[in-house]
């Protein structure tokens, strides 16, 4: 009968867990995997629907079997324009991208956020470079001043590297250089012949600067379920061969393997539960996108991996007596400290010779050129630094009058080549670059909107200028012809690499999370996706932030096991 205690107790068993994950992309997919393998029972919950892995309906999919030959329709771009300002949203993987004239968000300042909406999240549509930070990270905030002290060092993460690296499959080289540490490598993709030439060049010409095989989470030699890479670079796709890393290819089927495992898609969270009398959260409300009815689970650990900016909501959308401004927000940093890497201009030259030359396949990763900006010696204009990727390639040779036979004939003929680069560069924490709910506004869930209001400030824009300069600088010290370089800074989010909102750090009263990335006033809150960082770095976070999640799994399961969560 309706209000039975019986049935209300019988309810609560039912969605009752050992663990509570919220969101399944890269990190998530990882704790849902470290938790499982150590004997807990684990519900992961995703907004988005539920993709098998080797199931993705484009993978072997030829450019003529797409109605707009890969581009996207003026449709696609009315009803996904915010995931349209990004490359990455293409006519072939569109279906795994977050609607957007559904799903709104306030700009305060412009800001890109570009979001899937399927379990696996943007571990199917990530870049994959992986690359360790070392303690010239990890020690910046403290050295310069900005932001709070990290409360961990390289030696803190270093075994957890090694342990991420062993499992998802990195390749890469040794390449022995203190700001991107060596770690666990499958072989490397090979550079071509221009590439290697573009070394040497740099090299001769640089003391600070080294040209290497970018470090990517493509497989170069087959692992347990999963293939080699094919070198097809339809990676954001999906690999029907298991050959990148990702949640649905990897972490997932790990976690099932345990017996230990739920998948929940289509539950979209709205807040954690917060226990007055307990003093910790006891669960989490998810709203069913499919039949919109609420609903509760309850477990002792909940570890939220929703993506920088969702996972903002459901902290500040989770208020209770205890916490009137959001969960664990006693220190008013939940929400602040945004950050994103900035990039948006791209170098290319000509490179006379090697006509001889060829390549084939398509590579999936680029060559790079670590951090070489302050690290002896202070630039004046910034503090940070910046990296460049790229990649040399021959073009077409086909006339601009040409069809038919002349056309076809001018097709099987490659063109000269050209080397191109771009650049990442490193954003600072600022308290005012942050993100909160407007109240007076509501979604199609009836949930505050989201307001974001971020900018890159002079320290971004300085890079940057000096990003411009040193990238044709490089180019002509290789002796490359006509350098030329297009584009701007781009806007906070396009990187696809926001992070910050729930920093880590040693006070409570300046931090939301300790040195495990449990929430300091809510001992059995973990966060491990990019809110926990205390800095950008100018290195691709996401094997930091697989590392961290792995560590925090540890942690929190030896804390349970001695009663202390």
């Amino acid at each position: 009968m309706p209000g039975d205690p019986l049935l209300n107790i019988k309810s609560k068993q039912k969605n009752t867990y050992d663990a509570i994950i919220v969101g399944s992309g890269i990190s998530g997919g990882w704790a849902a995997k470290e938790l499982c393998e150590k004997g807990l029972k684990v519900l992961l919950l995703d907004r988005g629907r539920n993709v098998v892995h080797g199931e993705y309906p484009t993978a072997t999919k030829d450019p003529w079997d797409f109605p707009h030959r890969l581009s996207l329709s003026l449709e696609d771009k009315q009803r996904n324009f915010v995931q349209s300002r990004h490359y990455s949203f293409r006519e072939d993987n569109k279906h795994f991208y977050i609607n957007d004239q559904e799903n709104p968000y306030e700009e305060t300042q412009r800001f890109d956020w570009i979001r899937g909406d399927i379990v696996g999240g943007r571990s199917l549509l990530w870049a994959r470079a992986c690359y360790r930070w070392s303690d010239l990270d990890f020690e910046a905030n403290l050295k310069d001043g900005h932001g709070v002290d990290w409360p961990i060092r390289y030696s803190d993460i270093a075994p957890w590297y090694d342990h991420v690296e062993s499992f998802i499959g990195v390749s890469g080289n040794r390449d022995g250089i203190a700001v991107i540490p060596d770690g666990k490598f499958q072989p490397p993709f090979e550079m071509n012949c221009v590439e290697k030439h573009f070394k040497t060049q740099v090299e001769k010409n640089y003391n600070d600067r080294k040209v290497i095989m970018g470090r990517t989470a493509n497989l170069t030699r087959p692992v347990k379920g999963r293939g080699q890479c094919q070198a097809r670079d339809l990676c954001h796709r999906g690999c029907p061969y298991g050959a990148y890393f990702s949640t649905n290819a990897s972490t997932i089927p790990a976690a099932y393997a345990t017996g230990n495992l739920t998948v929940r898609p289509h539950s979209l969270v709205n807040q954690v539960i917060y226990d007055e009398q307990k003093q910790k959260a006891s669960g989490v409300e998810i709203i069913d996108t499919e039949s919109k009815q609420t609903e509760t689970f309850y477990a002792k650990l909940i570890f939220l991996n929703a993506s920088t900016v969702a996972t903002a909501f459901i902290l500040l959308n989770s208020a209770s007596n205890r916490f009137p401004n959001g969960l664990g927000n006693g220190s008013d940093q939940v929400g602040r400290n945004l950050m994103d890497h900035h990039k948006g201009i791209s170098f290319s030259a000509e490179v006379e010779g090697f006509e001889d030359s060829y390549y084939y396949g398509r590579r999936p990763v680029s060559i790079y050129i670590p951090r070489f900006r302050n690290i002896a010696e202070q630039h004046p204009g910034f503090i940070r630094g910046y990296h460049f990727g790229g990649s040399a390639y021959r073009t077409k040779a086909i006339s601009d009058i040409a069809v038919g036979a002349e056309l076809k004939e001018a097709l099987t003929e490659p063109g000269p080549w050209q080397m191109g680069l771009y650049a990442f560069g490193e954003c600072l924490p600022y308290a005012d670059n942050r993100i909160t709910l407007n109240h007076s506004k509501k979604d199609q869930w009836g949930r505050p909107i989201i307001a974001i209001d971020c900018a890159f400030r002079d320290n971004e824009k300085a890079m940057h200028k000096d990003v411009k300069a040193t990238g044709l600088e490089i180019l002509n010290a290789a002796g490359f012809k006509n350098p030329s370089v297009r584009g701007s800074i781009s806007f906070p989010g396009n990187a696809n690499h926001e992070m910050g909102i729930a920093r880590m750090g040693h006070d409570p009263k300046t931090s939301v999370l300790n040195a495990w990335n449990q929430m300091h006033e809510v001992p059995n809150v973990f966060i491990t996706d990019g809110s926990c960082m205390t800095s950008s770095s100018c290195l691709n976070p996401s094997l930091t932030y697989m590392a961290l999640t792995a560590r925090a799994c540890d942690y929190a399961v030896k804390e349970m096991k001695k009663l202390n969560i």
